[in-house]
Order: structure tokens, then C-alpha cells, then sequence
């Protein structure tokens, strides 16, 4: 069985990644989403909302009934995350030069952690290269409409969250 990880703090989860968890699909048997308990960068989101949130929107994906998915936090390093869900490939989206360079470093430090685990990266489809969950909270916060980053559900938790109307 091939298990892939694709992890991330997913605050909130966008169409972006809704894209890569639907292309990874087509890549594992299994697919974990890690969901990151990362406390430096203090979400909006709690990690049960953000939990919640991911299943319902995987559960909504036509792919996530060929593929086994599961929603997983973790707050430990990504390469022991990896092997306590029995992953051999981490799966990780690109949106520009600028996570390459990032997530080139992380590849070369995982894989002196263990050099069994791979990475793969998934480019995000061309309308959706410019989202990233910072601006689309951002958004947000100043009333402005997301409908185009996020689902319809998402966008409501966003306006509830800010109290406004943000899809």
C-alpha cells in the first residue's frame, strides 16, 4: 500500500489545497493529512475547527472515495510524523519560487533525518498559484469576498470568525 503525507497547518483550508489533495489522490492508496499544530503561527483557526473543516471538505472530493483519507494532527517533526502513519512519500504543493526554496531546504533536512522517506512536489493548478491562507484570512478580516480561494462553507466559518461576510 502506498501512503502519502501531505502535511500543513491548513488555516484555513483554501482551494489550492483542495487541488493537491485531489491530485495526490491519484499518487497513494492512503493519504494522510498531517494538520499542524504549529503554536508560532498562531492560528485563527482551533486545530478541531480546522480538523472538522478538512474532513468535510475531503469527504465532498469525488477522489476521496478511490482513495483512503485521513485527518491527522501532529506536532511533532514531519519526518517522525511520516513514520508514525507509515508514509514513504511526503507530498507537498508549490505555489511559486519562493516555497521552492523553502521546501527545498526542508527536503534536504528530511532526508538526513531518513533517507527512505521521499518528497514530492505538486505545482498548484494556475488559478489557485496566488492563494495562500495568510491573504485569504486576510481578506477576510477587512469584509472582502474569498469565494474565489475557498468553499462556500469555508468562506462562512472565515465571515464568522471576523464577523463579516466573507463569501
Amino acid at each position: 500500500m502506498r501512503i502519502g503525507l501531505y502535511p500543513g497547518t491548513f488555516d484555513p483550508v483554501t482551494l489550492g489545497h483542495l487541488d493537491i489533495i485531489r491530485r495526490a489522490c491519484a499518487l497513494v492508496d492512503r493519504l494522510v493529512i498531517g494538520v499542524a499544530i504549529n503554536r508560532d503561527k498562531g492560528p485563527l483557526f482551533t486545530l478541531e475547527e480546522r480538523v472538522s473543516m478538512i474532513e468535510a471538505e475531503v469527504h465532498a472530493l469525488p477522489e476521496a472515495h478511490a482513495t483512503e483519507i485521513v485527518v491527522h494532527p501532529f506536532e511533532n517533526l514531519l519526518i517522525d510524523c511520516a513514520h508514525d502513519v507509515g508514509a514513504g512519500l511526503i507530498i507537498r504543493g508549490l505555489r511559486a519560487v519562493a516555497d521552492f526554496e523553502y521546501e527545498y531546504q526542508m527536503v534536504g533536512m528530511n532526508r538526513q533525518l531518513d533517507d527512505s522517506v521521499e518528497t514530492v512536489f505538486l505545482m498548484a493548478e494556475a488559478q489557485h498559484q496566488a492563494i495562500a491562507s495568510k491573504l485569504v484570512k486576510e481578506i477576510a478580516r477587512l469584509d472582502g469576498d474569498v469565494s474565489k480561494f475557498v468553499t462556500p462553507s469555508v468562506a462562512t466559518a472565515l465571515g464568522g470568525k471576523f464577523g463579516t461576510d466573507a463569501g
